[in-house]
């Protein structure tokens, strides 16, 4: 039985601007017997439940004294309702988060546009690529590839917004909504210069980004050809992170060690698959561009932002650089 969503506390000293729903898409299943059956068995999804989640989500959304502006759409709240396995709250809980960050990191998080010309570089390079077919599990599969992100001609900022661009561009799929995301990560070429790139602050609240406020089944995250300093770099990660995602990152000694884990098929020819990663590129481009004013409209999103909102995001860690920063650079010389 779904519970009731509670709403949070109205400024007293404020009249918030009266909210112009438009009108509830019905839903319409895109996906097949195979896939609903996981959303059963995973997530507690049938068609009563899905109905009464969407339609207790919309109705706080509406009711929301600080949401302004949101999608209400059927397969968006299915991002938040799926990724929290229908627990109405806590996917209430996450979409204020995601509206948040959203406002508190726009260079991480807004004008994501594949005609920005660093970002069309960046993705043209094979940095962050999805592989066209699904793991074994039924999973989208995510290859980042660290040695095609050069960090002496492009920021942190512009690596962030290529991850947040690919994922928007993903996170409407429904069967990834329901079976989740494999991550593989080569880190060949990952140097000293790509670690400087981020403070330890930042690595921090980006790490609070993923796992709060990013509505995505983070299933399995794998990490190949790591260097000295980038397993330490892990390391400093492992402890930011929740104990569920941490027992899903696997350290690889070696592609082959990969392959037994991932079928070395669904890989770019380059890893011993089959299609190359140049045409895995291309398809990404081509969604990318379809979506673009899709996923550009995003901006217009509006949340007011409380003190306590800002405080989840790790504001209050602005200093946390000064007490473990020298600790950290002492990587490029150990």
């Amino acid at each position: 039985m779904l519970k009731a969503v509670p709403l949070p506390n109205p400024c007293p000293t404020s009249t918030p601007a009266p909210k112009t729903i438009a009108p509830y898409d019905t839903y319409q299943c895109t996906v097949g017997e195979d896939f609903l059956r996981i959303a059963r068995e995973q997530l507690r999804e049938d068609d009563n439940i899905r109905s009464q989640a969407l339609a207790q989500f919309r109705e706080w959304i509406a009711k929301h004294p600080y949401i302004k502006k949101c999608r209400t759409d059927a397969v968006f709240l299915l991002r938040f309702l799926r990724t929290k396995k229908f627990s109405v709250p806590a996917a209430c809980e996450m979409l204020e988060k995601y509206l948040t960050i959203r406002q508190l990191y726009p260079a991480w998080f807004r004008k994501l546009d594949i005609e920005d010309p660093a970002i069309n570089e960046i993705v043209s390079a094979g940095y962050l690529v999805p592989l066209l077919q699904r793991d074994a599990l039924g999973r989208q599969v995510i290859m980042s590839c660290a040695g095609k992100f050069d960090p002496h001609r492009y920021t942190s900022a512009q690596m962030a917004r290529v991850h947040s661009l690919v994922c928007e561009a993903l996170m409407d799929d429904e069967e990834s909504q329901i079976t989740g995301y494999n991550h593989i990560n080569d880190e060949s070429g990952l140097a000293m210069a790509h670690v400087s790139l981020w403070s330890l602050t930042d690595i921090r609240n980006m790490m609070r980004c993923i796992q709060n406020s990013t509505p995505m089944r983070h299933k399995e995250t794998h990490f190949i050809n790591l260097p000295h300093y980038g397993s330490k770099l892990i390391e400093f990660m492992m402890t930011i992170l929740n104990e569920k995602l941490k027992k899903r990152i696997v350290l690889h000694s070696s592609l082959d060690d990969l392959k037994r884990h991932v079928d070395p098929s669904i890989l770019p020819k380059e890893y011993g698959g089959v299609v190359p990663l140049s045409e895995m590129i291309d398809k990404l481009k081509i969604r990318l561009k379809q979506k673009r004013q899709e996923i550009l409209a995003l901006d217009d999103f509006y949340i007011e932002i409380s003190k306590t909102a800002a405080n989840f995001a790790g504001s209050e860690d602005a200093d946390m650089d000064a007490g473990v920063v020298g600790s950290f650079r002492k990587l490029e010389v150990d």
